[in-house]
């Protein structure tokens, strides 16, 4: 029998009040799409090789910064699942920011 998984020891938070919820739908949407928007919004005032220089750019910078909210909550045990933006939304939400849930 082969033992390589990793026993989930918290599940993703579920939200409770709506303004938990509003913070995790905007973290959730500052994750999504400000890469593709820093892209749009630098084509549209320079031009598409600046564009896609920023959109590489962007795309890094908001990478450190999922990895950085993404490691600050999960707990150490539970770092080598996926989580998607919405779940990373979701745990930093309810561990740094809705603490009387």
């Amino acid at each position: 029998m082969n033992d390589d998984f990793i026993n989930l020891i918290e599940p993703t938070p579920h939200l409770k009040s709506k303004k938990c919820k509003l913070i995790a739908l905007a973290i959730r949407v500052f994750l999504q799409f400000t890469t593709p928007l820093i892209g749009i919004l630098v084509w549209y005032l320079y031009d598409y090789f600046a564009a896609i220089a920023a959109l590489l750019l962007s795309f890094i910078i908001m990478g450190i910064i999922r990895s950085k909210l993404r490691n600050s909550v999960i707990p150490p045990s539970q770092r080598e699942y996926h989580y998607n933006d919405d779940g990373i939304a979701k745990w930093y939400s309810a561990k740094m920011l809705c603490r009387e849930e």
